[in-house]
Formats: structure tokens, sequence, C-alpha cells
């Protein structure tokens, strides 16, 4: 049996989206496909456009069987953390048997290569990349300069290529690839190319438009063009979504919680959360004071080594309260749970075998959460106690700020992951 793993974000589910998982089940053939999908906060820091259950609908509607969601501590990192938390779930539920991601140069041999060196760290990698790191370079920048100084010295990689691994996927794919070496895994990876606008890409393209274009246009309400972007099934559930009022949130929606909270804290506050280095705890006391507005902070924190997208991040993680300590043990020890969002007819088949291969709990309805530890610690599985809690605590508090930026106001109501059933989509399958 082949059951296929993907790892998404689906903000929203657009065409290109469609191109990658049809393309994606043709190479592979599987019985059963599986997606990892982000919850209601993104990689980029943000949140997402309309929320994860509505996202894990259209997933199932274009031939996903089984969403499972990332957890928010996993969802809301670098490519490093993003990877290994997603690899970890497909390679924990014991049932994974390929995973296909998509990248700019579909070159699997040199992605394979690239993730060796920084899987293996070997010596004088780690003394190059100490020296740009000292130079005041960001850490994604310093380490491509490191990787081309030993791809140079070890003649093992091409360095110009090296230097055009900056795309988004590309990244990704090395972590990705990186993390099943970390893991262990004997998941297989394949590469399909990149096709249409770049991820970032702010300008409506036509039919293969960004998620980035989308949720622009979906902030102005140019439904036309919407239409042509996305998949007929995503546009009604957005459209039904935007008409009941939840959506779209965007990060500037988060501005006075953002800016209250941050004028609550010192800097030792600041000094505990994960990555803040470098005197960030400083400035982030002092510029939240300063501020006007959440713009108005993130334009005065951006300098060269730390940008947008990161700081973004960390933002998130201080709002949070996702400390170093806790950090380092949950990209230590990995998920410590599946939480299903939602399955098609078929994917109940695979749902069945779950029960019997998965290495941590399944959860398939929220409010079951500590009986699923229960049952797991009575199993002997390898979870912490205390992190399965607390992964799964900012879960759902995640969600629950997330639902304060609905512009529905009756639709704001706390404990949402506890109310939303599980989606369930019927199919013909």
């Amino acid at each position: 049996m082949r059951v296929l793993g993907l790892v998404v974000e689906y903000n929203p589910f657009h065409n290109g989206h469609l191109y990658h998982l049809k393309s994606a089940k043709d190479l592979v053939k599987p019985d059963f496909t599986v997606a990892v999908m982000s919850g209601n906060f993104t990689q980029r820091g943000e949140p997402s456009v309309i929320d994860k259950f509505s996202r894990a609908e259209i997933a199932l509607h274009h031939g996903v069987d089984v969403v499972v969601e990332l957890p928010f501590v996993y969802a809301t990192q670098d490519a490093g953390g993003f990877a290994f938390g997603s690899v970890g779930i497909l390679h924990k539920l014991g049932i994974v048997t390929d995973m296909v991601f998509g990248s700019e140069s579909a070159d699997e041999e040199f992605l394979v290569k690239t993730a060796q060196i920084l899987h293996e760290q070997p010596w004088r990698y780690q003394e190059i990349l100490h020296v740009k790191l000292k130079k005041g370079l960001s850490f994604p920048n310093a380490r491509k300069e490191a990787l081309v100084e030993y791809a140079q010295e070890a003649s093992i990689l091409d360095p110009i290529r090296i230097m055009n691994i900056e795309k988004s996927n590309d990244i990704l794919g090395v972590e990705y690839v990186r993390s099943i070496l970390r893991y262990g895994s004997r998941i297989r990876f394949h590469t399909i190319k990149r096709i249409g606008a770049d991820y970032n890409d702010p300008s409506f393209r036509g039919k293969f438009s960004s998620a980035t274009s989308i949720r622009n246009l979906l902030r102005s309400e140019r439904w036309n063009e919407i239409r042509k972007s996305v998949p007929e099934k995503s546009f009604e559930i957005i459209k039904r979504e935007m008409n009941e009022g939840r959506g779209p949130v965007f990060w500037k929606d988060l501005d006075m919680a953002y800016m209250a909270k941050f004028r609550t804290m010192k800097r030792d506050d600041f000094s505990r959360i994960h990555g803040f280095v470098e005197g960030l705890d400083v400035r982030f006391e002092r510029e939240a004071r300063r501020s006007k507005s959440l713009v108005d902070f993130i334009e005065r924190l951006k300098t060269k080594r730390f940008t947008f997208t990161r700081l973004r991040r960390m933002m998130l993680h201080a709002f949070f309260e996702m400390t170093s300590e806790f950090m380092g043990k949950v990209n230590t020890f990995g998920p410590q749970y599946a939480r299903i969002l939602g399955f098609n007819d078929h994917g109940r088949k695979l749902l069945k075998l779950l029960k019997e291969t998965s290495r941590v709990p399944v959860i398939s309805t929220a409010s079951f959460y500590r009986k699923a530890l229960k049952k797991a610690l009575e199993e002997n599985l390898e979870i912490d106690q205390g992190l399965y809690l607390r992964m799964f605590e900012l879960d759902t508090m995640a969600t629950d700020v997330h639902s304060l930026l609905f512009k529905n106001e009756s639709q704001r109501v706390g404990g949402r992951d506890f109310r939303e059933r599980i989606r369930i989509v019927h199919t013909n399958s």
C-alpha cells in the first residue's frame, strides 16, 4: 500500500495547489493521500485568511483523503522548524510511504547533497558559518554563503547552484530532506517543478496567481479575479466564509491586541522568548512604547538581518509566550499528536489503519485530547505529557485569537476548536 504525504498551507487553496496535488498523485499513484496543513497561523507569521476548518474542507473536496493539523508551534517557525514538525507527523503516523513537494529547481540529487551537509554539520562548515554570522548576516544568508564556501573547498556541490537556493520551496525542500534524515524515516521523497507566479508575487497573474495575490484580491473583494485563480469549490467555500463574516483575516487585524500585549512586557519577558537574540529584547520593549501602530512597530524593528517575515514570527512567539526552553523541547521531541481536521469517505478507511500504526495519539475529537493522552501513556508511546498538553493548548489558543479577528462579532466566541465538528466530505470513491 502506498500512502502519499503532503505538507500544505492552502492559504487559500488555488489552481497552483490543485496542479501540485494532481501531479503528486499522478507521480505516486497512492492508495491514500494525507495532507499536513498549517492551522490558523502560517509560516509567514500571519493569520490564515480563512480558518483551518474551511481550508481542510476545501482540500478534501479536491482529492486529499485526510487532513492533519500541523501544530501551531511548528507552523509558525522558520523552514527548519516547519519541516521538522510536518515531516515528523508524516513519519510518526507510521503509514506514509511517499512525500511529494514542489520545488523551483526540482533537482532531487542536489537537494539531498545539500541536506546531508546541513544534517551532518561538518566541523569546517560550522566554522565558516560562525564567521559569516559574526559579520552580521542573517542566518539564511550566512548559511547560504557558508554552504558555497564549504562546497568550493570540498568540491562536492556546484557553488553557483547553491546561491540559487533562495526561493521558498527549494529552501523548504532541503529542510524536508534534512528532517527525513534526522528522523531516520523510510519515507521516499519526490519533487515536482513548481509552476505559476512566485509565492509572494502580489500581482494578479490569471489562472496561476499566487496565494499572496489572492489574499490581496480578497481584501478588495475582486471576486471576478478570485474566481479565475481558484478552483470552483474553493471559490464557493471562500465566498461562504466571507458572507458569514469569518474572513478575510489579515495580519494588520492584530494591531491593538499585539500592541497592548507588547506594551505590558518588560525586557526580561522578551529575552525568554524563542529567537530573541542580539538585543532584540531591548528593541522590542523600547519600540512597543514608541510606536503608534503595528505597522509602525515592525518598520522600526526591521533591519537587514531581521526580515519582516522573521519579525512577524517572533511577534507571534512573544504574544503566545513561547519560551526558548519550551521551543527547545518542541524541536527535540517532535510532534506529540496528530489532530485530524477532516476526512472524506475514502479517508475513513485510513483513519482505522492509523489507530494501529501511529506512534503518537490520533485526535479526531478535540474534547477527547486528555483521553487520547491517557491512552497513549498506557500504551507507552513516546509522549512527553507536559509538552503534549502545552502544544495542544497553544493550538486552541491560536484558534481563539484568530476567531476574534472575524468580521462578524457573533462568530468571535471562544472555544471554536471544541465546537466545530471534524469536517467529513462525502465523495463517490
